[in-house]
């Protein structure tokens, strides 16, 4: 009780953020909802998120003076209608203890219907400025200025830390020796080339002749050999040598 005890005379900030996964209450159309918030005999009431649906979205600020030992307040999330009464969708109780010893708390609360199902959650961001252990704000959050990352860069003016790791493109040890551009003997000219083969010699062989005749020389034989860088002269082929038809 020491924590939170001189409570009285200030005020509590309750922001009625937004409302996830509502249970749906109508058949063929979008639901309206609206969050009602009640704190011993105070009463609040969000505007009507028309086609809110399940996730409607209010961002609505409420100031409300917390009393001495009533460390949790009611909310109840509503659909309103035109023509008959309004739908309730699902209520739930907000602790306080937190935000009024710490001064700070964004948590999402469970909602549930009267048959203790569960219907919903919805978000608050409760600030009070009264609290023994303040609690500071992060980044995100719309109380106070945003505070510096441990990861980010350094403020406006302020020279970084010495790094640990040398500085890029360096390296405190010496480089390696580089490798030679050539091994000795590059610049000999290359051995000449043999051939494996021994040369055919001229003129060919000679070839045999068909159906069981004698060998003859090739016709090339009989004429002398072709001027320098000409090909060989070969006659057309005579008739054919043998009898025809040829024997069986």
């Amino acid at each position: 009780m020491s924590m939170i005890s001189g409570i009285q005379g200030q005020l509590l900030d309750v922001t009625v953020v937004a409302c996830n996964k509502l249970r749906d209450t109508e058949l063929f159309s979008r639901q309206d909802p609206y969050v009602c918030i009640e704190y011993a005999n105070s009463k609040f009431r969000t505007r009507t998120c028309t086609d809110g649906g399940r996730n409607p979205t209010f961002q609505e600020k409420f100031q409300i003076p917390p009393i001495e030992g009533l460390r949790e307040l009611n909310v109840s999330v509503w659909n309103s209608n035109t023509f008959s009464h309004d739908d309730f969708i699902g209520n739930g109780r907000i602790q306080l203890h937190k935000v009024l010893s710490q001064g700070y708390d964004d948590s999402s609360w469970p909602i549930q219907t009267r048959n203790l199902k569960a219907a919903g959650e919805v978000k608050l961001i409760m600030y009070f400025s009264g609290a023994s252990q303040k609690h500071k704000p992060s980044a995100s959050t719309p109380y106070g200025p945003p505070s510096a990352s441990p990861y980010g860069p350094p403020p406006y003016g302020q020279q970084p830390p010495p790094s640990a790791y040398p500085p890029a493109g360096g390296y405190p040890y010496p480089a390696p020796p580089s490798c030679p551009p050539s091994y000795p003997g590059a610049g000999y000219p290359p051995p000449p080339m043999t051939n494996p083969y021994p040369p055919t010699a001229y003129p060919p062989a000679p070839y045999p002749s068909p159906y069981g005749q004698p060998y003859q020389t090739p016709p090339s034989q009989t004429y002398p050999p072709p001027p320098a860088g000409q090909p060989p002269y070969y006659p057309p082929p005579g008739p054919y040598p043998g009898t025809y038809p040829p024997p069986y």
